[in-house]
């Protein structure tokens, strides 16, 4: 049961870095100059990207500017825009790359491309395009608060599960299917719709969870599989039905 005490203390960070997607944030902050520039705002580059956001339908906000008081509160409720340039011989490639908070990756383009020769037109025209890709992406701001910025604000104290811990269990017969991702697993019901999320761990059958409601482990014990979070300071075990 030691285990969990340090699989819940990484829960938090570890769920923000994977559930955060760019239709959690409404906000997009540009910088002044683009790493790849000497100068600020080169060849219009920095008020273009602005422009472009807000067309797909981003709030976007220049480092210089008054922030709205949620952001300028908190600023892992924006992405950070930056562009990362493709040296290619015969044509000028940018890739557009929206970071949170943490630096972590949350949308990144394909490559918009110009064979345009003056560099201020090739430059545009390849962001135009590399922004193009975000278009299709159909972004569309949920309301939901970032991940990151919810696990940056909140300080959850990490949980200590022990034997003697009394527990309320509960059981599940609902089947839920586990299909498998890049980090772990979703759990979906015969809808089919998601009900969890689990996390791979370094403990065999062990793993984060999170159902949009509670965060805690899943784990199998005695060849079944228990879902174990705590519920105003009192540990819940709910019983799953889960098929692999």
């Amino acid at each position: 049961m030691k285990v969990f005490t340090l699989l819940l203390a990484m829960a938090f960070s570890v769920i923000a870095r994977s559930q955060n997607t760019i239709n959690n944030y409404q906000y997009v902050l540009v910088p002044e100059r683009f790493e790849m520039f000497k100068q600020e705002n080169q060849y219009g580059m920095n008020t273009l990207a602005k422009s472009l956001l807000e067309g797909v339908g981003f709030k976007a906000y220049m480092a210089d500017e008054q922030l709205p008081a949620d952001l300028a509160s908190n600023k892992c409720n924006a992405l950070k825009a930056e562009l990362v340039e493709k040296k290619k011989f015969l044509s000028t490639g940018l890739i557009l790359v929206l970071k949170d908070c943490q630096g972590n990756v949350v949308y990144q383009s394909e490559e918009g491309k110009s064979r345009e020769k003056e560099w201020q037109l090739a430059y545009n025209e390849a962001l135009r395009n590399a922004v193009g890709f975000l278009s299709k992406a159909q972004y569309k701001y949920d309301g939901s608060a970032p991940a990151a910025a919810t696990a940056t604000t909140t300080n959850t104290p990490a949980v200590v599960m022990t034997a003697a811990t009394p527990a309320t269990v509960t059981d599940s017969k609902d089947v839920l299917y586990a299909q498998a991702n890049a980090n772990g697993y979703q759990l979906i019901d015969t809808s089919p719709r998601k009900v969890m999320s689990l996390l791979k761990t370094s403990q065999v059958d062990s793993f984060i969870a999170d159902d949009g409601v509670a965060r805690g482990i899943v784990f199998k014990k005695g060849g079944e599989w228990y879902f174990e979070y705590y519920q105003d300071e009192k540990l819940v075990s709910k019983k799953l039905n889960i098929k692999f």
